[in-house]
């Protein structure tokens, strides 16, 4: 199994190729704005690297979101493209469970998963996740302060690791919780572990952006 994955959704670029149960190759930048120029320079590199074609790949995985508006969709994009060109199919992985996936067991070690993803907005983009890392109950985009009682009314007690780069709001709201702690990562979704995921599900989700909220999108006014 030969899988290209590719992220642009949140502040990272990032492209990666899954081969036979592994991640031979990886490209990740850190990068709020240029990812339409620098994406598929850096998907090529990465194959260019690995001496494979795009033909030789059997899927290609992407992250459809929630994240940034424009930045998402080029990923997107890009994976339609090279899908099209190859005949490959697509692999959508919320941007949740990248950062969930990505994080380190030793890290993880039995906690409960919230992933906090920046929306641009005050409010955050929210999953919770049991510690096997199976989603527990449904993605919420809520202000920072009303998440403390959203949190208690899904998980009242137990360990937490809140991760995502959209955590930092919740530090100060969740830092008196019991057994409460903050991933030390960058917390953006790494393409290295969107292909790992593409490549043991069957099933992912359709290569369309996934959004909690409508984007902010201004319609052209009518003119008389």
């Amino acid at each position: 199994m030969r899988v290209l994955g590719l992220d642009t959704a949140t502040s990272g670029c990032s492209a990666a190729l899954w081969d036979d149960g592994a991640v031979t190759v990886r490209r990740r930048e850190p990068m709020a704005r240029g990812q339409a120029e620098a994406l598929v320079p850096l998907a090529h590199a990465v194959m260019t690297e690995a001496g494979c074609a795009f033909d030789a790949l059997d899927r290609i995985a992407v992250t459809v979101g929630p994240g940034a508006f424009t930045g998402l969709r080029i990923a997107l994009a890009a994976a339609r493209g090279f899908a099209l060109a190859a005949g490959l199919p697509v692999v959508g992985i919320t941007s949740f469970d990248a950062v969930a996936h990505g994080l380190p067991d030793a890290e993880r070690d039995g906690r409960a998963v919230l992933v906090a993803v920046d929306s641009r907005r005050t409010e955050p983009f929210l999953h919770l996740f049991h510690p096997d890392l199976t989603p527990f109950g449904e993605p919420a985009m809520l202000e920072p302060a009303a998440v403390p009682g959203w949190l208690d009314g899904l998980l009242p007690a137990g360990p937490l690791l809140v991760a995502g780069d959209g955590a930092g709001p919740l530090r100060p709201l969740l830092d008196g919780r019991a057994d409460t702690v903050f991933a030390a990562g960058p917390g953006t979704p790494d393409a290295a572990v969107v292909a790992a995921l593409g490549a043991r599900r069957e099933v992912g989700l359709p290569a369309q952006p996934f959004y909690l909220r409508p984007p902010d999108v201004s319609l052209p006014r009518k003119t008389a």
